[in-house]
């Protein structure tokens, strides 16, 4: 059984004299084996108190206590439930617990590793109840550096088994250009401690050490290495990759470690995506072998250059990444330690309720009353599907910073706030940050990207209620043909058996199977002579068509582009009229598709995006990165009243993940033709 430490509230003196009681009725519970001498209330917990050693300050609050360096605001030590250090005390105290940001300037174009050591250490609060440290770095602007204003703050609270940090960077106007491609807070752990990894309910696994990697044949990247020779015999012949263990922002609330000997368990736990950039969809890291476990603020993984932040003409900016919860349970000898992710789950959904939480102490953290609340429906109308309109349910709405339609999966600097609507297209968007947003969606099963045409300003307890919304998708005709669901991903597509000398056996199992390394040149073993070839009255696209197109690997590390055909018979084609190709991208590295109409050998393609995207998706076994839309024009005239070809190429080689990823392609007819 899982104890659970609910943080904050008090509970009222009838439910202390109970706990009292069911104490004395329960005293072998495991909580009270291991703090014997505590009460079970949160008012009878120990106070919080903070130790000032001579280079270093300690939170200890009973149930853990966390060493922090001074002036630095390194964490070199956690301690709890009797394990003296669960960091991995055998590196260096910097490298232990730490926030970093990676940056560069003009003077230094070369990117720069800083964990922002603090300078100054200011204690904000310091009482029975709650402690909160502040470690400052303000940039000189008569010496080179980050030119930001760093503040790291850590709390602990009274009766909580764990402890939350949050950050507020600030640049002032006026000050220098700089760009930044990273940001987070980073834990490692002890090797010997902590060996299985949790992510989510399906993707869970002893993992390899880092000593393991280290004597490992590393594959086409460093971060991919197979295990020859690992300590547990178990992992022997297998791939890792900290890139197989990415989650979209959305579905990364809680992940992180446990540790059968003794049964503990460490945990990440993020209890809202605000402060997180381009997103719900987008992907980040979460834990991976080290043991490492991370929370991704700001990153450009499966994004690439759009997501780096600049700066530029003196721009100031101010914002607060956090704060996140660092989880500590356990569970007694003998027990199943692998009831502690249900417990973390828990946690994550206690915490999740009480955000935005109401102890922070800085100004720049907005409590729930001084935040705003945005309601409405969206509906969705598609004249060529139904005659009324349509109830948009799942669809994802958010407020983001003012931009173009879509503009939110690339936004970098701003808060985003998003929901799902309910089966009946209604929505609520709750603990809104004050100030301008624009209202975004996108609806699964439609393609295209909906704004709401007037800025929304968010006041402090403003409660702003939307009429019906509704979204025109992108259409100009009837669906002659479609492939695939238009879902900004590949998943739905054929998804090959991995090398089977290349295999993490965690995802033999599960239907994301993409995880896999390798795919991209599995596509030439299935291709080996002859590219792609689709028929659209006859073949399935879950079947016959390829996740990834991708070049093919000719040997010698040489690859070469690919074309894919796609056959198609019309009747009565109107010569006189435009059809229209709805070409929807999941992914794009830099790629660049051609659409050729019924003649492959032309030099002039009839349509190129051009080259486009930086996500590396198909490297990082991602199955989907920055989305893309594209409505191309077709002159009737192009077309035959018979079997008809599109060619689409990928016209850059030279690389295995120079490529793209298909959403949906959808063949429109004119809109005075209403044959499907």
């Amino acid at each position: 059984m899982v104890w659970k430490r609910k943080c904050g509230c008090h509970l009222r003196w009838l439910a202390i004299l109970l706990q009292f009681f069911l104490l004395a009725q329960c005293a072998a519970s495991r909580w009270q084996r291991i703090h014997k001498n505590e009460s079970a209330d949160e008012m009878y917990y120990p106070p919080v108190q903070l130790h000032d050693l001579d280079d270093h300050v300690v939170l200890d609050n009973g149930i853990l206590n966390v060493t922090l360096s001074t002036p630095e605001g390194m964490i070199t030590g956690i301690t709890y439930n009797g394990v003296d250090n669960l960091l991995e005390y055998e590196y260096e105290e910097n490298n232990r617990g730490y926030w970093d940001l990676v940056w560069s300037n003009s003077d230094h174009p070369k990117d720069i590793f800083d964990k922002l050591d603090g300078t100054n250490l200011f204690v904000i609060r310091e009482d029975d109840e709650q402690v909160e440290l502040s470690f400052v770095r303000t940039w000189d602007s008569s010496k080179s550096g980050l030119p930001l204003n760093i503040d790291k703050r850590f709390i602990m609270l009274r009766g909580c088994s764990g402890f939350y940090s949050y950050g507020i960077f600030e640049r002032l106007e006026g000050w220098p250009d700089f760009r930044t491609s990273q940001g987070r807070i980073v834990f490692k752990l002890q090797h010997n401690l902590f060996q299985y990894m949790a992510i989510s309910d399906d993707r869970q696994r002893i993992m390899p050490t880092s000593e393991d990697r280290n004597n490992s044949q590393v594959l086409d990247y460093p971060e991919a290495v197979l295990l020859t020779n690992p300590s547990n015999s178990f992992l022997r012949g297998e791939v890792d990759d900290k890139y197989q263990y990415s989650s979209d922002n959305k579905d990364s609330r809680v992940h992180g470690w446990i540790s059968s000997d003794p049964p503990l368990g460490f945990w990440m736990i993020t209890p809202s995506n605000e402060f997180k950039t381009a997103g719900p969809v987008k992907q980040d890291l979460t834990s991976h072998a080290g043991p490492i476990t991370l929370s991704m603020f700001f990153s450009t993984h499966y994004a690439g250059l759009p997501l780096i932040l600049e700066f530029h003409d003196g721009e100031p900016w101010k914002k607060v990444f956090g704060p996140v919860f660092i989880y500590l349970n356990s569970v007694s000898v003998g027990e199943d330690p692998l009831a502690l992710w249900p417990d973390a789950k828990e946690q994550m959904l206690i915490e999740t309720e009480r955000w935005p939480y109401d102890f922070p102490m800085s100004d720049d953290f907005p409590y729930a009353k001084q935040r705003g609340r945005v309601s409405g429906r969206l509906l969705v109308r598609d004249s060529y599907i139904s005659e009324g309109l349509m109830i948009a349910s799942s669809a994802y709405i958010g407020l983001a910073p003012p931009g173009d339609p879509g503009s939110w999966q690339r936004e970098n600097k701003g808060y985003q706030f998003w929901t799902q609507s309910d089966a009946r297209g209604y929505f609520i968007i709750n603990d809104i940050r004050p100030g301008n947003y624009n209202l975004y969606a996108w609806v699964p099963g439609f393609i295209g990207d909906y704004k709401y045409n007037y800025q929304i300003n968010i006041k402090p307890r403003s409660k702003i209620r939307l009429r019906n919304l509704v979204y025109d998708p992108p259409r100009n005709g009837p669906t002659l043909w479609e492939i695939g669901i238009p879902d900004r991903t590949a998943a739905e597509f054929f998804v090959p058996d991995p090398n089977p000398t290349l295999m993490n056996q965690l995802y033999t199992v599960q239907p994301d199977k993409y995880r896999q390394y390798g795919l991209w040149d599995r596509y030439t073993d299935l291709y080996p002579d002859q590219d792609l070839v689709y028929e659209v009255e006859s073949s399935i696209y879950q079947t016959d068509w390829y996740f990834a197109h991708v070049n093919r690997n000719i040997g010698n590390k040489t690859y070469i582009p690919t074309t894919w055909t796609v056959l198609f018979n019309l009747t009565d084609v109107d010569h006189s009229a435009n059809y229209t190709l709805q070409l929807a991208l999941a992914s794009a590295n830099d790629a660049e598709l051609q659409v050729r109409i019924n003649e492959e050998e032309v030099e002039t393609p009839h349509f190129t995006t051009g080259l486009i995207g930086k996500d590396n998706a198909i490297a990082r076994h991602g199955i989907h990165g920055l989305y893309w839309l594209y409505s191309v024009g077709i002159r009737g005239s192009l077309l035959f009243s018979s079997t008809n070809i599109i060619f689409l190429t990928q016209s850059r080689g030279s690389s295995p993940w120079r490529g793209i990823m298909y959403d949906y392609i959808r063949l429109e007819a004119p809109s005075s033709n209403i044959q499907t």
